[in-house]
C-alpha cells in the first residue's frame, strides 16, 4: 500500500498560482504512475494530470494544458502540481493518487482544498 499526503491548497484569487505536493510513503517500488485528480462541489471527480513514476512522461487533461504542470521528484518521493493562472472554476478538492497496478489508481489521498476567488 502506498500512503499519500497533499499539501499547499488555500484560498486564492483569480489569475495566481500555487504549486500542490503530495508525498508518498509506503510500497513506493511498486508505483507506475501518479496522477492529479480534483472533484468540484456538485461534480464528479475528473482527471486532471499524470507523471510516469519512472520514465516522467506526462499526460493532462485538455482544460488544464498550459496551466497545469506535474512534476516528480523520486529521490522526495514527492509529486507536484504546479497550477497557475487559476480561475474560478479551478476550485475544487485536488486528489492524488498512485498506480500500482496498471490500468487504475489504487491509492488516493486526503485531498487538498483549492479556492479561487473572482
Amino acid at each position: 500500500q502506498v500512503h499519500l499526503v497533499e499539501s499547499g491548497g488555500g484560498l486564492v484569487q483569480a489569475g495566481d498560482s500555487l504549486r500542490l505536493s503530495c508525498a508518498a510513503s509506503g510500497r513506493t517500488f511498486e508505483i507506475y504512475n501518479m496522477g492529479w485528480f480534483r472533484q468540484a462541489p456538485g461534480k464528479e471527480r475528473e482527471f486532471v494530470a499524470r507523471i510516469s513514476w519512472s520514465g516522467g512522461s506526462t499526460y493532462y487533461a485538455d482544460s488544464v494544458k498550459g496551466r497545469f504542470t506535474i512534476a516528480r521528484d523520486n529521490a522526495k518521493n514527492t509529486v507536484y502540481l504546479q497550477v497557475n493562472s487559476l480561475a474560478p472554476e479551478d476550485t475544487a478538492v485536488y486528489y492524488c493518487a498512485a498506480s500500482t497496478s496498471i490500468g487504475r489508481y489504487t491509492d488516493w489521498g486526503q485531498g487538498t482544498q483549492v479556492t479561487v476567488s473572482s
